[in-house]
């Protein structure tokens, strides 16, 4: 009815509670295979991509789109 539906770009992965009962979730750009962990409270939270050993974003080739 309102056009063609898209898929999530971002999807969770991975849904932890930690020490605090602060939420910790990684992400998948399914677009790149980038993760990124994010961390939150009630009224707060931070995002930043994971690193692999050499500093370079921590791909997963499970969830890239392929291009072409």
């Amino acid at each position: 009815m309102f056009g063609e539906k898209k898929e999530n770009r971002f999807i969770s992965i991975i849904c932890e509670r930690g020490k605090y009962n602060e939420r910790m979730m990684v992400y998948v750009d399914t677009e790149t295979g980038i993760q990124y962990l994010h961390v939150g409270g009630d009224n707060e939270g931070g995002m930043t991509a994971l690193l692999n050993e050499d500093g370079k974003p921590l791909i997963n080739e499970e969830y890239r789109r392929k291009k072409g």
